[in-house]
């Protein structure tokens, strides 16, 4: 699996971050960066969740 953001529609309001810190990061810039671009499977569960939770509808799973 393959994480993906869309950089235009991203606010980095940290959503994301709170529900798979393992993938996320809001650094000190307040941009979000990719922790981790190709997760393991047993993540899916959390990324899911922050797929429908981004606000901005700006991440989504290829894979």
């Amino acid at each position: 699996m393959r994480v993906v953001v869309d950089w235009n529609l991203c606010e980095s309001n940290a959503v994301c971050q709170g529900i798979a810190p393992e993938v996320f990061l809001v650094g000190e810039d307040d941009e979000l960066e990719i922790l981790d671009e190709n997760p393991p499977e047993e993540l899916r569960a959390k990324l899911d969740e922050a797929v429908r939770r981004c606000p901005k509808a700006a991440i989504s799973l290829e894979g």
